[in-house]
């Protein structure tokens, strides 16, 4: 989980002095605010959660400026609020998010629910966007780099909202915590506190069957069994950054991070199903340069027309010739294409490649030319692709006559997994992942995955 930022409105200094707030009834907002504040952060330290606290004497600029210069990942903040109006009889409370965002509503929600479990008599304003607000935007929903909500815990112009201020303060900082804490486990994907809402099952079919056992849905994410990963084949004990859940004393993990793992993950909204689908791959040869493609060459042409047809009626041959070639020196196939797909933008080249040169894999010449190496036909430039990629993914002499001019420079076999071109192929640290992506793209369009 991340920490939780929570500010006490007003009581920092603007302008020429202290911004006190509302001043009524022998009272101010900020006095009020900072007392239930710090009732907050002690109910929520005492949960083990991380809090911090802005500090008072700060104005808005610098609250915001405060918060920002700490703020992390999953991190939530929160400002405290009280209302005013010459009406006495206004009363209840609301809490403001930034306008068409559909999550910060629905967490906007959360808090003012929680509020009003634990305090039944502060009637319900509602969630609304702060165009609803007085000054129709609000800084601190809308200038913080972490999700951010602000709260009016009532009006202070009503005697009865201020009397629950002041002899309910308890109940009122419990209620803010419980929404706080729902909040944050909510942002870091977390399931509630024991004892809190349930989340909605779902169905899973793995393999085509229907499993036994049923799914959750966290936060818009559907989440299955951890025992069911282990029955896929799939040892996820030495990823910690797989999102793990434990609801109802089941371990359940986040159903989209098994894609890595050669699991095709869709969601069929009409029966509520995860749709998990076993690659027939076997674990630890997806990302080997040597090996057998798995795709027909009617698949690849369709993976290519999906992303470019302009660049298939260009090159109409290019998804045999990598079966072919690939095939001939034992290089897999779909690796190659998928890179070809990263080198040339799906054949929209557009750098210093031009297509003419029939360079697929963006490969140098030994002469060091600024426009990279020309072939004198597809055939031949896919065919230097493919050995260059032998050379970094293995030691075995080549089946066809040498055309790919670096080939000599490679230290043999260095880079046997896609993964290990970056920093070599291409300076780029995540080119692997880039290829890697493409390649489980392929396999889903394709139905292996």
């Amino acid at each position: 989980m991340g920490r939780i930022f929570i500010s006490a409105g007003h009581g920092g200094t603007e302008g020429a002095g202290i911004d006190p707030g509302i001043v009524v009834a022998g009272t101010t907002e900020a006095r009020e605010m900072i007392l239930t504040r710090d009732l907050i952060v002690a109910e929520l330290r005492a949960r083990g959660l991380e809090v911090l606290s802005v500090p008072d004497d700060l104005s808005m600029a610098q609250t915001l400026a405060w918060i920002n210069a700490r703020a992390q990942n999953l991190d939530v903040a929160l400002e405290i609020h009280a209302d005013a109006s010459p009406n006495p009889s206004v009363r209840g409370a609301t809490v403001f998010y930034i306008p068409t965002n559909s999550q910060r509503k629905a967490h906007a929600e959360l808090l003012l629910l929680a509020l009003l479990r634990r305090v039944p008599q502060l009637p319900n304003r509602g969630a609304k966007p702060d165009t609803d607000s007085g000054t129709g935007s609000l800084a601190f929903c809308r200038q913080l780099i972490v999700p951010s909500l602000l709260m009016n815990v009532g009006f202070l112009t009503s005697p009865e909202d201020r009397s629950i201020l002041q002899n309910q303060r308890r109940n009122l900082a419990l209620g803010i915590a419980d929404g706080l804490s729902s909040w944050s486990r909510a942002v870091a994907g977390l399931p509630p506190d024991p004892g809190g809402e349930t989340y909605p099952s779902i169905s899973i079919n793995i393999n085509g069957g229907l499993y036994d056992e049923r799914g959750i849905i966290v936060n818009g994410n559907a989440f299955i069994p951890a025992d069911l990963v282990d029955r896929l084949g799939i040892d996820i004990s030495q990823s910690p950054d797989i999102r793990r859940v434990t609801y109802r004393n089941i371990v359940y993990v986040r159903a989209v991070e098994l894609r890595p793992f050669n699991v095709s993950v869709t969601w069929d909204a009409a029966t509520r199903t995860v749709i998990l689908q076993n690659s027939g791959i076997c674990p630890g040869q997806i990302d080997r340069i040597m090996g057998l493609g798995q795709t027909s060459e009617l698949q690849l042409r369709m993976f290519l027309k999906n992303n470019n047809e302009a660049g298939l009626n260009q090159f109409p041959d290019l998804p045999r010739l990598y079966r072919e070639e690939g095939s001939v020196e034992g290089v897999n196939y779909d690796l190659a294409f998928c890179q070809m797909c990263v080198e040339t933008s799906f054949l929209q080249f557009g750098s210093t490649i031009q297509p003419g040169q029939n360079n697929f894999g963006g490969l140098g010449d030994a002469a060091g030319s600024p426009s990279g190496a020309s072939f004198p036909s597809a055939r031949i430039g896919v065919r230097a692709h493919i050995q260059h990629l032998k050379a970094y993914g293995s030691t075995a002499p080549l089946v066809q006559g040498l055309v790919d001019p670096r080939f000599r420079f490679v230290a043999r076999g260095v880079a046997p997994l896609v993964g290990q071109l970056s920093g070599r192929w291409s300076a780029d640290p995540q080119y692997g992942d880039k290829i890697m992506a493409l390649v489980r793209r392929l396999y889903e369009s394709a139905g292996i995955l």
